[in-house]
């Protein structure tokens, strides 16, 4: 199993984002996902910095190969923009770029005041955005008059060679088969292993499997569980709220009904290089191939340190 550094755009600054992608690259790490969100979850996390200027720069000062983790081409940012900006991701990455993508959260998406639409109706969005992608990768003119997006005279002219792979996040049936029979890869941050079998068997076969997860570093399970509480309560809101609260207040509303306790439940909680590797085997175990770690709270230095001793070793 390849083990990557997840940089979170919501809790930490540009700068501080490069900093921990050296640090993953000297620490051992084998890759990077960033996430892409126009607000944070919570003011406590308090940043959310535009995911394709932090993609530039990364090209400029690391080698790992990095993965949006995920960006929605569908409201926000129309999916020939998104095109755009992968194609030349993957030119300044030299080939190590994949573009995740996903049918976004309210949070991120709702900005423009237009109507939040329906599971079923944002994954048929995400399916024709993908598609459109993959035209405007081929070079030519494209004139797109779809269900949902319009392009008349369009064409990208800075493309690599071989255009980025396209991998499809996916939490629950429908998302699954859509990533299945349209992505060259699959995301979740859940190690189920249904999920994974559900892929596969829908036309992932032997498609690569990525999977991201939490951890709160510090000198002890309880500092680790307080951190993570103050940071990221959001973390263990339950069902489909995620992807329909509009707003940081709303979480901070909703992450009331969270007590401290059950961040353990969620999160890697303090120093112990076990409870990593007991967390990274039940992804394994799952059929995930790679599968990324992001630290909250001010330890990052910490938890590079442990793995670089302590964890990466063990799993290779």
């Amino acid at each position: 199993m390849r083990i990557g550094y997840f940089l979170s755009s919501e809790e930490f600054t540009p700068a501080q984002m490069l900093e921990q992608a050296r640090a993953a690259e000297q620490a051992g790490f084998q890759g990077l996902w960033i996430s892409d969100h126009f607000h944070p979850w919570t003011d406590a996390q308090g940043q959310s910095s535009f995911v394709w200027s932090m993609i530039g720069a990364l090209s400029q000062i690391s080698r790992l190969p990095v993965t949006t983790a995920v960006t929605c081409p569908t409201m926000r940012i129309h999916p020939a923009i998104i095109a755009q900006a992968a194609a030349t991701a993957a030119l300044l990455h030299e080939g190590r770029f994949v573009l995740g993508v996903g049918s976004g959260e309210a949070l991120n998406e709702h900005i423009y005041g237009d109507a939040w639409p329906s599971a079923k109706v944002r994954l048929k969005m995400l399916e024709e955005a993908v598609e459109l992608i993959r035209e405007l990768w081929k070079g030519d003119f494209v004139y797109h008059d779809g269900e949902h997006y319009t392009l008349e005279n369009a064409r990208i002219y800075t493309l690599p060679d071989t255009p980025p792979p396209i991998y499809v996040s996916g939490f629950g049936p429908r998302s699954v088969d859509l990533a299945a029979r349209i992505g060259d890869g699959y995301i979740s941050t859940l190690p189920d292993r249904d999920l994974v079998r559900r892929f596969r068997a829908g036309g992932g076969r032997n498609k690569p499997c990525q999977a991201g997860f939490k951890a709160a570093f510090a000198d002890s399970e309880e500092e680790g569980m307080r951190i993570a509480y103050e940071r990221w309560p959001n973390g263990a809101i339950p069902g489909e709220l995620s992807q329909v609260l509009p707003s940081p207040r709303h979480f901070e509303q909703a992450s009331q009904l969270v007590k401290p306790e059950m961040m353990k439940d969620v999160f890697v909680c303090g120093n112990d290089p076990e409870a990593h590797l007991k967390m990274i085997e039940s992804y394994k175990q799952a059929g995930f191939d790679e599968l990324y770690v992001s630290n909250i709270g001010p330890h990052h230095e910490g938890l590079m340190a442990l793995y670089a001793k302590h964890v990466l070793p063990n799993v290779r």
